[in-house]
């Protein structure tokens, strides 16, 4: 289980965030968290959508190249060294970690990381053996 996260390989020149943000705009596809790495040529935007079908069908019709991923949202306690402890847990069980970022979208007091994991489904019974949930919405 986990989200479904949306890649999006974008030039690095002005206005390309701008035309992906308002192709999803217009849809009516609303952005649950958002990241974006950059080379000097080309980044990655990764995003979490509502509508991730949809947003991958709007993407691809106005020419944007999409790939679809699942990763582990995990809503942790708002507060000092909860991040931390996850990434204990994740170190102790050999679960390598590809990339992370967090959303805005927690419930009061939470917090909710986004992992790509080297091997989802080992990260997924390591979170569940130690009662953390991964979201399958959010």
């Amino acid at each position: 289980m986990g989200i479904k996260q949306i890649s999006v390989f974008l030039e690095n020149t002005t206005g390309r965030l701008c035309e992906v943000t308002q192709t999803l705009a217009k849809a009516n596809i609303n952005l649950r968290a958002i990241s974006i790495a950059d080379t000097a040529d080309f980044g990655i935007l990764r995003l979490i959508a509502d509508k991730t079908d949809e947003a991958i069908n709007v993407l691809t019709a106005a020419g944007f190249t999409t790939r679809q991923t699942n990763v582990a949202a995990v809503e942790i306690d708002d507060r000092p060294g909860s991040l931390a402890a996850l990434m204990e847990l994740f170190q102790k069980s050999g679960i390598n970690i590809e990339y992370l970022y967090a959303s805005l979208e927690g419930s009061d007091g939470k917090a909710v990381v986004i992992f790509k994991l080297e091997n989802h489904e080992k990260g997924s019974e390591i979170l569940e053996k130690n009662g953390l949930i991964m979201a399958e919405t959010f």
